[in-house]
């Protein structure tokens, strides 16, 4: 099954499967048996963060999937993210040692610094001032420098960035030695990021769709938000080739040659969002899918506003 999944070839030659499975919003107590799952059914790639909370549940996962033979550590390309509060030089070497001990891993495949913005340091994930994020004000062009000896080291084979705008991507490419392999970030038909995946590629840095279903589940929606799932025009598209809206909304990052992440924790949906690989979505139905477009942001994380590296405080891509 494994072996039906495209891979998408970074510059520096190391591949990564087209689609993987996200664990943001996984609970500790479900997300072992989903990752287990998800190896089972055929899953190669699994997205993880330090802040998710859950990462010694998804190496736990990852362990006993190795112990049984199911794939060998070198089957499974496993990312992380380096959050807020390990900014500081300093500190980021030993984030990164702190995941792989969670993921009882000798390595990563990918780092990423998770967002531009960083936080107080030496304190709580959230650090509080008042009612408000406590910000720090390390430079992520500072934080960078810091990442790119790790690959060296062989703790990570690649490094990225994570929520980054075009201003940013252009502003550390003018101090990296190393290129980013890749930008995840939000990515769906309400906001399809043509743009910055234009301005990312020339730039030999491939895009990563997280919440590509439009974060149904996120903690802060609201009744009455626009829902990706329940669009009556993706509806149609679904029903006319007989899928789902979440494997058509799969598919369609799959076919503009994006990474895509789907989060899940139900075995049924987590092996659904895997069986895209025997359609493809015609140019028509991309283009009309790429007309859903109404910058419509899902995850805007309205608690760093303020800071000066927000990624989404102007207008900008």
């Amino acid at each position: 099954m494994a072996s039906q999944v495209p891979k998408v070839k970074f510059y520096n030659g190391n591949e990564i499967p087209i689609l993987g499975i996200g664990t943001w919003k996984s609970k500790p107590g479900e997300v072992t048996e989903a990752v287990k799952n998800a190896i089972d059914i055929g899953y190669r790639h699994i997205d993880c963060a330090f802040v998710y909370g859950n990462e010694k549940e998804v190496g736990a996962a990852i362990t006993a999937k190795i112990a049984d033979g199911t794939v060998k550590r070198e089957d499974l390309f496993i990312t992380s993210k380096l959050w807020n509060t390990f900014h500081r030089p300093d500190l980021v070497k030993g984030a990164l040692l702190k995941t792989l001990d969670n993921l009882n891993l000798k390595y990563l495949d990918l780092y990423l610094i998770h967002w531009p913005q960083a936080y107080q340091e030496d304190g709580e994930l959230f650090p509080k001032k008042g009612e408000d994020i406590a910000f720090s004000d390390v430079d992520y062009v500072d934080t960078w420098k810091a990442m790119e000896p790790l690959v060296g080291e062989g703790l990570t084979k690649s490094i990225g960035v994570s929520n980054f705008n075009s201003k940013q991507i252009a502003r550390l490419l003018e101090h990296a030695k190393i290129v980013p392999v890749t930008n995840q970030v939000e990515c769906h038909p309400y906001l399809n990021q043509r743009r910055l995946k234009e301005f990312c590629e020339a730039r030999n840095i491939k895009i990563t769709a997280y919440s590509p279903l439009g974060s149904p589940d996120r903690p802060w929606a609201k009744p009455g938000d626009p829902s990706l799932m329940d669009d009556a025009k993706l509806k149609a598209i679904a029903d006319r080739l007989g899928k789902t809206v979440a494997q058509v909304l799969i598919r369609y990052q799959i076919d503009r040659g994006v990474i895509v992440i789907p989060k899940s924790v139900t075995k049924s949906r987590i092996e659904s969002n895997f069986n895209v690989f025997d359609f493809k979505l015609s140019q028509e139905d991309v283009s009309l899918i790429d007309s859903f477009d109404c910058n419509g942001r899902l995850v805007p994380m309205t608690a760093s506003l303020g800071h000066k590296y927000h990624p989404f405080e102007n207008d900008e891509f």
